[in-house]
């Protein structure tokens, strides 16, 4: 059979726009009715497109579930650029199996694929009233660059074949303030979010992703709500990227297939991650990192970037620091934490109880003093905690120096919580040992009290207790004696004092055995290490 007797079998009722795109989805062709002029091309533009343009939601409805045979050796695909459908796509339940790819379309109602089976569908730069795709089966990719939706995009428990793109699209709220529901998505491979504009809340409680999620160069808005992103039990595979994306001059991105290619061009701007609202990734699984590099985080007050619980083996939180909410990690689990000081809230700002890490990974100079007030920030009312694990991991990583300054530091700011009577005991202990973090200072005022000991004992000849078998006096080694507890140098015990004598020999005791025990501990510290 020729192709004119093929033609035929399309109904008599399809207008002349219909009857082409019967004709070039039977032979695999793209339908393209565009003008080459950019403003009549534009689907967002107010400009009307005439019938000549318009093909009805029905028609290509009946293409995709029960279009006719392709001609011999050709595929049969729809392939429509510049088109404009009228009415609800109406694809729910059914399966399509033909190729689908849609390019500068414009949709005048929503498009409903809720439990649709397909192959692949790409609607690249298509402009929508909504896509309602819940539960959608995809057997390959779905792409959707580019899009302008103007009332939401629905994937809940979507089950998504390969690649997820929705690169530079537009998306606006549905009536729930809901921009992308995407709760319980499931994307075989990599789901791409690069360089879009959300202006409500984009949801993906519970999504599983195969390799990687980027929302590279993103804005996602949603200062009225409480989240701007909001994904719990969040699992990742690879890395979750929330961090600066490529942009060309001319305003389009760099990341292949719809960008410009992998080399960027000349002119090519970094344009970050940027969010307005808060962001709840609490519980989430990263089996890479989690990215923040270069991220830009607008909250107000009661907002937060929630990290709660979160498990990853890198953590990179190289982004602006919030001036506003909270940033929370209580209760997360990460092998290296790489940051800078920069990046972190002030007091009030950050809270991370039960937060673990194994590495510090510091961007650029980070100094002790610094780390502390990283801890003295998340910890308004005092907790031992936060400083027990940095101590801990300064010490792992041979800071042993640095991790006693920390337990001193745990130590005076533990003490500000005292009665004032332990906190006056306090002030003494840090001012003369330091809280035994400082063995040296110990062992210095050890040879003070020794010095002055043997200078007073000098203007003094006791007598003995027994005046049989006692050594000779050795006011230098008498007041040593006093001083180092237990060990015995043999003048201790002969001599027999009177009056205020009594009283020195009794203070040197008393401050030897402190002593004594604080350098002990110091060098104890020093043996165990490692």
């Amino acid at each position: 059979m020729t192709e004119a007797q093929h033609d035929e079998d399309a109904p008599d009722w399809l207008t002349g726009a219909e009857l082409g795109m019967w004709q070039a989805f039977r032979n695999g062709s793209t339908y393209d009715l565009r003008t080459r002029n950019p403003v009549m091309d534009n689907p967002l533009s107010a400009r009307t497109w005439g019938p000549e343009r318009t093909v009805r939601a029905r028609v290509v409805a009946l293409l995709l579930l029960s279009g006719p045979p392709a001609l011999a050796g050709r595929v049969s695909s729809l392939k429509l650029s510049g088109v404009q459908i009228t009415g609800a796509l109406d694809l729910a339940g059914g399966t399509v199996t033909p190729y689908v790819e849609l390019t500068g379309c414009r949709f005048e109602d929503e498009v409903l694929l809720p439990e649709c089976r397909v192959t692949t569908v790409r609607m690249v730069g298509c402009a929508m009233p909504r896509l309602e795709a819940a539960r959608l089966h995809s057997e390959g990719d779905l792409h959707l660059p580019r899009c302008h939706v103007a009332g939401g995009i629905r994937l809940t428990d979507a089950q998504i074949g390969t690649d997820l793109l929705l690169n530079m699209i537009v998306v606006h709220p549905d009536r729930k303030g809901r921009s992308i529901a995407a709760d319980g998505l499931s994307v075989a491979q990599d789901l791409q979010a690069e360089l879009i504009e959300s202006y409500g809340e984009v949801s993906l409680r519970s999504a599983r992703i195969g390799v990687s999620l980027s929302f590279n160069g993103s804005r996602l808005m949603n200062p009225d709500g409480r989240r701007a992103l909001n994904a719990p039990q969040l699992s990742v595979e690879r890395t979750l990227y929330l961090t600066a994306s490529g942009v060309t001059p001319d305003g389009s991105g760099t990341t292949p297939p719809y960008g410009t290619g992998p080399t960027p061009p000349y002119g090519t701007r970094l344009r970050p991650f940027e969010c307005v609202g808060g962001i709840r990734l609490d519980d989430g699984r990263f089996g890479d990192a989690l990215d923040l590099r270069s991220a830009k985080f607008r909250m107000n007050g009661d907002q937060e970037l929630s990290l709660r619980r979160i498990q990853t083996p890198e953590l990179r939180f190289l982004g602006d620091r919030p001036e506003q909410g909270r940033v929370v990690l209580s209760g997360a689990k990460v092998v290296n934490l790489v940051d800078t000081t920069a990046s972190w809230p002030g007091p009030g700002g950050l809270a991370m109880g039960g937060f673990t890490y194994e590495n510090l990974i510091p961007v650029g100079h980070f100094p002790l003093e610094k780390r502390l007030e990283w801890v003295t920030a998340a910890t308004p009312e005092y907790a031992p905690e936060p400083y027990e694990r940095l101590a801990s991991v300064l010490r792992n990583s041979g800071e042993d120096a640095d991790a006693r300054e920390v337990l001193l530091a745990k130590q005076r700011r533990r003490r500000e919580t005292l009665p004032l009577a332990a906190k006056l005991w306090g002030y003494l202990q840090d001012w003369t040992v330091a809280y035994g973090y400082r063995p040296g200072r110990a062992a210095l005022w050890m040879a003070v009290l020794w010095a002055a000991g043997a200078a007073a004992f000098s203007r003094y000849d006791p007598a003995p207790i027994n005046t049989d078998g006692h050594p000779q006096w050795n006011a230098a080694l008498y007041a040593l004696d006093l001083l180092i507890p237990v060990v015995n140098l043999g003048q201790d015990g002969y001599w027999k004092l009177y009056g205020g004598w009594q009283w020195a020999a009794a203070a040197l005791i008393v401050l030897g055995w402190i002593l004594a025990t604080t350098v002990a501990t110091g060098a104890t510290r020093l043996l165990r290490r490692g």
